[in-house]
């Protein structure tokens, strides 16, 4: 009799740690899984509860500053280091990780209104309603690593004083120049005390400028004549104008799609534009109960945070109608100003209660060492979870949010007044003549005319 032995190897069942559970071998074939949909249906059931139990987005917060949180900015080349410039005219520069003032940046006499860094992360510029100018300085990685929280000061590299006060200020994204907001749009050079050209339409205060990530040249301005502005600084003259029904606060740019950019609203809405056509809104994002003060997209350009007067911090998708996300806290005030973090984990919030505020992009993610195993267990469970996201009992505890009263009561409230609307029109269609009526979508209704 010829006796055959089975020859295996031995590193596909042998343990590569002892701490190693033993491998598993499965067969796959799908005639042997009748129940396999039910079976993901309850994982899916299960994963989309225990994101719930999970979700602990704060982190921490940062306090320090003796007035407002007004504005903020992120160094380009340094992940963990975030600038704040609050209503007392003092401007610090924080480490996420140690959640502790690095540098402090003194000299402003009034509220520090706009904060940006150039390009290659070494120049601070921070403005303010004293109508000064001021350059600083950034500290190095050196001075990151080694701090001890004491706060060092910082003295400005120049001062320059303008006319009017100036309300926001944003660098280029690749040069060496930066825009200052204020009676005009004026652009200035690192190496000039006076503005080298400056823009102006129409007689109102501009409240926020930015620069486009992908042309250079192009920048969208906000004004209080509830107008959106596009310039090119290669041309003499403005470029567009859109004027909406009520003012825009914020603009926000879309990083990876640069002709696209977001604008918070004071109707509690946001809205998408496409610059080439700028008579319609892409879409429009609601769920604030107050006015949108700050927006800031995230490095992927997939989604956007948004702080609003209504206390509450929102996460938007890039084409989403409704929030995904909504973050808040007992002591948390008026949000003034928002940042996503150089690396899309982490949300940076400035409130009106003088913190800053450490949040998780991602809810229910797991901080520190991931190992393998647990990744691609997390990576199936939100696949199983998405499959299954359009089914009522998992939509349901996916979307569901523990909202403050206050909140909950105006979004009802909101609701209500929305529903009355829509049944108002349409009664007033029914009882005219056929065609004399339009409806009229809400992505062109909140926008009066377009200027060229």
């Amino acid at each position: 009799m010829r006796v055959k032995a089975i020859t295996r190897s031995t590193d596909e069942f042998t343990r590569e740690r002892s701490q190693d559970l033993q491998r598993v071998f499965r067969n796959f074939d799908p005639n042997l899984r009748p129940q396999e949909k039910a079976v993901e249906y309850v994982r899916a059931l299960n994963a989309a509860k225990l994101e719930k139990i999970f979700a602990r987005p704060f982190v921490g917060a940062m306090d320090g500053h003796i007035d407002a949180v007004s504005c903020m900015a992120k160094n380009p080349n340094h992940l963990k280091g975030v600038f704040s410039g609050s209503m007392d005219g003092d401007v610090r520069l924080w480490d996420l990780a140690t959640r502790r003032t690095v540098c402090q940046f003194p000299g402003h006499q009034g509220a520090v209104r706009g904060l940006t860094v150039s390009t290659d992360g070494r120049i601070l510029v921070s403005c303010g309603t004293d109508c000064t100018l001021r350059l600083w300085k950034v500290p190095g990685d050196t001075l990151m690593e080694s701090d001890d929280g004491s706060g060092n000061s910082s003295q400005p590299l120049a001062v320059y004083v303008w006319k009017n006060a100036f309300w926001g200020v944003d660098h280029q994204w690749d040069g060496d120049l930066f825009a200052t907001a204020g009676a005009q749009v004026d652009i200035w050079n690192h190496n000039r005390s006076q503005p080298v050209n400056s823009f102006e339409w129409g007689n109102d205060t501009v409240t926020s400028v930015r620069f486009n990530p992908g042309e250079p040249n192009l920048l969208a301005t906000s004004a209080s004549d509830r107008s959106i502005n596009i310039y090119d600084l290669r041309m003499s003259t403005p470029a567009r104008k859109v004027i909406m029904r009520t003012k825009t606060n914020s603009i926000a740019w879309n990083p990876m799609e640069p002709m696209n950019f977001t604008a918070a609203n004071d109707d509690g809405k946001c809205y998408s534009y496409d610059v080439r056509k700028l008579n319609e809104a892409k879409c429009v994002h609601k769920d604030h109960v107050s006015s949108v003060m700050d927006i800031d997209y995230s490095p992927t350009g997939r989604e956007f945070v948004t702080g609003s007067y209504d206390r509450t911090v929102r996460i938007f998708q890039y084409n989403g109608g409704h929030s995904r996300e909504i973050y808040h806290t007992k002591r948390m005030q008026r949000v003034f100003c928002v940042k996503f973090s150089c690396d899309a984990s982490y949300i940076i919030s400035g409130s009106d209660d003088t913190n800053l505020r450490l949040w998780k992009a991602k809810a229910s993610e797991q901080l520190g060492v991931v190992l393998p195993r647990e990744r691609k267990k997390h990576e199936y469970l939100e696949a199983v979870k998405n499959r299954y996201k359009h089914l009522a009992e998992v939509k349901r505890i996916v979307r569901h949010r523990h909202l403050p009263k206050p909140i909950y009561k105006a979004t009802k409230q909101v609701r209500e007044m929305t529903e009355s609307e829509r049944r108002r029109a349409e009664r007033r269609k029914a009882h005219s003549a056929p065609g004399s009526i339009q409806n009229e979508p809400l992505r062109t209704s909140r926008i009066i005319k377009e200027i060229e």
